[in-house]
């Protein structure tokens, strides 16, 4: 080949070189400036995601108690803990792109606040999926802490000198319902109306005299009624358990039976009719007074929990049985939290908690087997109050 001719290919190679170089520069450009994937980046585009994610964790937790209890209402060692628990015994495992105390932040924000998806999406950085997969994952490895954190019944003890248990020897707590609005589809509406005309379910929790559950069952329709709910719980097979010679405080809703220790109806019984001065004046009136300050811890309970998820006010978003599962998931927390005995702002603000006006008269009873034996212990107690409680009237 001719030397000018030799030079002449190598020019138009050289040309052809340059302009495929010039081409991939102008198509890396048009993918950076349109949103594309560059395969040279994403190691530090996560890099500096992830930092920005976990600086925003750390302001919205980590900061101070205060913050972090606005957020998800407990302090910081309470969701130290409560991690490590969901971590070590739990199995919820921290993934490439979010972290163990992430992930239970976002579950914890959401029961607090009860904020749709497209809320959580702005307050994370996170999208809609993400945000849902990973609400179902804590949620299922919270539920999985049911038998560390719910309460194992104790009686009280022959020697207690608990002002408000003492005259209750073997009990074990008390136990009531509480409705908690749902969503559900038009066709179940019927079966979820109340009496109140609400779309509700209708939760059974039995909770321990210093306040904690020992037993939740939630999902039936707001329409049953109290006592109905009772029986399904003692019949499961791993439902409620009265061991023989222990019993319960229940409403004038349940009946005085077996277990299960009723005021007397047509007798003064609400808290507030104490409170504004009136003063027993027969056996049965005092065990009424006893009863309802004892009692009432189921319904401080429900109240703190209440006060504490906004999720369980409000109907939720999400299918019935998943709203099921967090109910469960809210009173494990609830214990969680009272066990780490710190001073707990909520039960502060419900020192003067009042359970409501008193509706023992219209409360229709539960049929359910009573005994002889049983109502002479219950008289028996209220003459015990009414011989001590008398004296003391007149010093």
């Amino acid at each position: 080949m001719e030397p000018h001719l030799r030079e002449m290919v190598g020019m138009l190679v050289g040309c052809i070189t340059l302009l495929l170089a010039v081409r991939t520069l102008v198509l890396s450009m048009i993918v950076a400036v349109g949103g594309g994937r560059l395969r040279h980046l994403p190691d530090r585009t996560f890099r500096l995601d992830f930092h920005a994610k976990r600086a925003n964790l750390r302001a919205m937790i980590y900061s101070s108690d205060a913050t972090c209890f606005n957020q998800i209402r407990m302090y910081r060692a309470t969701f130290d803990k409560l991690c490590h628990m969901l971590d070590t015994i739990g199995r919820l495992r921290p993934t490439k792109h979010m972290l163990v105390d992430e992930q239970v932040a976002m579950f914890l924000h959401i029961l607090s606040h009860h904020v749709k998806n497209r809320v959580i999406q702005f307050e994370f950085g996170r999208s809609g999926e993400t945000i849902s997969r990973y609400f179902k994952l804590v949620l299922n490895a919270t539920i999985r802490l049911q038998s560390l954190l719910l309460k194992k019944a104790e009686p009280i003890p022959e020697d207690s000198n608990d002002v408000r248990w003492k005259w209750f020897k073997g009990c074990l707590g008390a136990l009531d319902g509480t409705h908690i609005l749902v969503q559900v589809l038009a066709q179940h509406k019927g079966r979820y109306r109340n009496r109140k005309g609400e779309i509700t379910t209708n939760v059974l929790g039995v909770c321990s005299p210093d306040g904690e559950f020992i037993f939740v069952l939630p999902g039936w329709e707001g329409s049953a009624a109290d006592g109905r709910v009772l029986r399904d719980a003692i019949r499961r097979p791993f439902g409620l358990r009265v061991p023989l010679g222990n019993y319960y405080l229940v409403d004038a809703g349940y009946t005085n039976c077996q277990g299960f220790l009723a005021p007397y109806r047509g007798q003064r019984y609400h808290l507030n009719d104490w409170r504004q001065g009136h003063q027993p004046q027969t056996p049965h009136e005092c065990f009424n007074m006893r009863h309802s300050t004892a009692r009432n811890v189921i319904e401080r309970c429900f109240g703190i929990l209440k006060s504490r998820w906004a999720i369980l006010r409000s109907p939720s978003f999400y299918p019935v049985r998943l709203q099921n599962r967090y109910i469960v998931a809210c009173c494990l927390l609830h214990n969680l939290i009272r066990r780490e005995g710190v001073q707990d702002p909520l039960d502060e603000q419900l020192d003067s908690f009042d359970t409501g006006p008193p509706t023992i008269e219209n409360t229709p009873l539960v049929p359910m087997e009573t005994s002889e034996v049983w109502s002479n212990y219950r008289e028996q107690i209220a003459n015990e109050m009414f011989a001590a409680f008398v004296p003391l009237g007149h010093n």
